[in-house]
């Protein structure tokens, strides 16, 4: 399992201890259990949900909040966002770091990511996936006229989906140009009127002393190494998030003009964030 943005210079390396892997099952087994019991609740109540409300989740999103923001508590990381999730319907856009992203964005707002398909069939992570209500997506441009159907499904079902226009994740230390493609679902005439666009971003900061990327995953880093590493980090750093203003679909003549504004947006909130820590003595 790899992402496909790559870096001139590789990642640190790391070699753990003994006190490291203590430290990393002490971490790893109530996050596990957390995740997974969280996941049975969340079925369970779907069982109710999915017969009366079909596409509607009026309680299950409750529980990945619940399991999201507990999981910092777990892995020592603080977490903080300023700014206000949007209340208007529509979708969220951001910058993408890491799977810690999924953790970070959902802790604070009902959202359903939209992903590539491969995930759908990575061993844990897809089945956690489909239970949240993940959409899936074809990265092949036959499919363009469905999936826009599928979006503005769930759109007008009224649900806000976020995706990372960036097309990979990176080492954090920058912001992509983002890809134009999946705005186009937005600007369908039963829509575009009535939707937002909110720019998010967010930004890891490694723990003291540590490598500036140290949260990022990149390249052909495995999944499994990076969960260690952060599941036995000594001093975890910290996660900031800022809920940018949101946009008014309609202000834009098409989809590119919005990607570029979004990005535009997402890329100085991610510079400001590190540059305050930069700046502090």
């Amino acid at each position: 399992m790899s992402v496909s943005w790559n870096s001139d210079t590789p990642p640190d390396t790391m070699t753990l201890s003994g006190r490291d892997w203590v430290r990393a099952l002490r971490r790893g087994v109530p996050l596990a259990v957390l995740i997974f019991g969280g996941l049975v609740l969340m079925l369970l109540i779907r069982l109710v949900e999915r017969p009366l409300c079909g596409l509607h989740r009026p309680v299950s999103p409750a529980i990945t909040m619940f399991v999201c923001r507990n999981a910092f508590r777990i892995l020592g990381l603080s977490f903080k966002a300023t700014g206000a999730p949007m209340s208007q319907p529509g979708i969220v856009v951001a910058n993408h770091t890491s799977w810690l992203d999924i953790f970070a964005l959902n802790a604070t707002k009902r959202i359903y990511f939209v992903s590539k398909s491969e995930v759908a069939a990575w061993p844990g992570i897809g089945w956690l996936a489909r239970a949240t209500g993940t959409v899936f997506i074809e990265r092949d441009r036959s499919q363009a006229s469905a999936q826009k159907t599928l979006f503005a499904k769930r759109l007008k079902a009224g649900h806000k989906l976020l995706f990372f226009p960036e097309g990979t994740s990176t080492d954090g230390l920058q912001v992509l140009p983002f890809k134009t493609t999946l705005f186009a679902s937005l600007f369908d005439a039963d829509l575009r009127d009535r939707l937002h666009v909110q720019p998010v971003s967010v930004v890891f900061h490694a723990p003291d002393g540590a490598d500036p990327r140290y949260y990022g995953w990149w390249g052909d880093m495995d999944f499994g190494p990076h969960v260690l590493k952060v599941l036995a980090t000594r001093a975890p750093g910290r996660v900031e998030l800022r809920y940018h203003s949101p946009l008014a679909v309609r202000d834009f003549a098409d989809r590119k003009s919005l990607a570029r504004a979004c990005c535009d947006i997402v890329r100085a909130g991610h510079q400001a964030l590190r540059k305050d820590v930069l700046e502090q003595p």
